[in-house]
């Protein structure tokens, strides 16, 4: 049979120690050694090869911020020159007569950044593109073409037509 006892804070209330001898005891988190990863200093030995194998045991992690993740995803020209051949071999870029025709959304970027120098005729598809960029690319003989990713409101209530 079992048998219900009164917690120790009604039937001590009045009494500072609570049956706990000084008042010090059986304080918060001192009386358990500490909080969270508390107790690898000095007198942890034990636990000191735990830390050293694992390379997260120090700093913070937690959930990251969604007004911090980048809302442009960027690519130079001197790395589409690079990664060309893969880009080939992939399928993600085509070679047409003398240009490579490549749509940075399918490789997934939405800019194109201007360092590097373009070694062949491009004729790339992207949402933004920086001035530089874009005079780079017409002077090595290549073309830029800006899409835009959501429609204008506006156009689409002019073209469509009014019903009454």
């Amino acid at each position: 049979m079992t048998t219900h006892k009164k917690p120790k804070d009604c039937r001590l209330r009045g009494s500072t120690s609570h049956g706990y001898g000084s008042m010090k005891k059986h304080r918060g988190a001192g009386s358990r050694g500490g909080r969270g990863r508390a107790g690898s200093g000095k007198r942890g030995d034990q636990n000191k090869p735990a830390t050293w194998k694992n390379k997260n045991y120090f700093g913070k992690y937690g959930f990251t911020s969604r007004s911090r993740t980048p809302s442009s995803f960027t690519i130079n020209i001197k790395s589409i020159e690079d990664r060309a051949e893969t880009f080939i071999k992939k399928g993600l870029a085509k070679l047409k007569n003398d240009f490579l025709e490549i749509n940075l959304a399918d490789i997934g970027y939405n800019k194109l950044l201007s360092t590097g120098k373009p070694k062949r005729k491009l004729l790339i598809t992207t949402m933004h593109a920086t001035e530089k960029a874009i005079e780079k690319i017409k002077a090595a003989g290549g073309e830029v073409k800006l899409t835009s990713q959501k429609p204008d409101k506006k156009k689409d209530e002019e073209a469509a037509p009014v019903a009454e």
